[in-house]
């Protein structure tokens, strides 16, 4: 497997799934455009970056931010000249019960986790229709299928899912785009255990995995994996074990 020549875009690079799946991208020989809010976790995640051998581009981006969206497209391309996968990994969460979100809270949300993929494929989309080639990979989750702990992030994260699902069948005559959608079940990061403090993570799948099978899934062909929803046993099915 190889992506060499690949430039991807990834959001919530900083840390946790989004930095683990950048490193394995750059294993895989892609150039990164590394975007999230805070530009320390970024240069964290652009040093591991070009140690696994590939270019990292820094873009600190607020995904629910349409102009700001389209800034971190343009500075893509105006970079490397393409774009073959934008990942739309950027996600946020909250404790608080539905009686207890603010409207504030459910709003922000709503706005990084399902209007942020919204932005960022609308941005990126007609350039990879104009090279007749590339890959919106979405990130969902379990808790799409089983809304618990945060009822706003288990609705952004079946909308998501909704989403990939409409967007392929609109795709579908355009054989060179793929429209798929990851869903992870609880990975063992920091800002998942320390959201679920307490919980026996003995059963979660590790980041290390998705970073090896999310690459493979960059470089399949593309009406393989369109318009799928593809949780580990699927990618095992596809792939094989990692």
């Amino acid at each position: 497997m190889t992506l060499e020549g690949k430039v991807v875009i990834v959001t919530g690079a900083g840390r946790g799934l989004g930095r683990e799946i950048s490193v394995g991208f750059a294993e895989a020989g892609a150039d990164l455009v590394l975007a999230a809010r805070t530009m320390e976790q970024l240069e964290e995640t652009a040093d591991r970056v070009k140690k696994a051998g590939g270019k990292a581009l820094i873009v600190p981006t607020n995904v629910s931010d349409e102009e700001q969206v389209n800034s971190m497209v343009e500075k893509a391309i105006g970079e490397y000249g393409r774009i073959d996968v934008m990942l739309n990994n950027a996600g946020i969460t909250s404790p608080d019960s539905f009686l207890d979100i603010s409207r504030k809270r459910w709003d922000l949300i709503m706005g990084v986790n399902l209007e942020g993929t919204f932005l960022c494929t609308k941005a990126s989309l007609p350039k990879m229709l104009e090279q007749g080639s590339g890959m919106i990979i979405n990130v969902s989750s379990i808790l799409a299928k089983e809304i618990r702990f945060s009822v706003a992030y288990g609705i952004t994260k079946a909308g998501l899912e909704r989403f990939t699902l409409g967007l392929a069948r609109e795709m579908r005559k355009n054989a060179g785009i793929a429209i798929t959608c990851i869903r992870p079940y609880f990975v063992t990061t920091e800002a998942v255990t320390g959201f679920l403090e307490g919980k026996d993570t003995s059963s979660w799948e590790s980041p290390d995995m998705w970073a090896k099978y999310v690459p493979m899934i960059a470089a399949a062909d593309p009406q393989s994996v369109t318009g799928k929803i593809l949780d580990k046993a699927a990618l095992e099915e596809m792939f094989g074990s990692v």
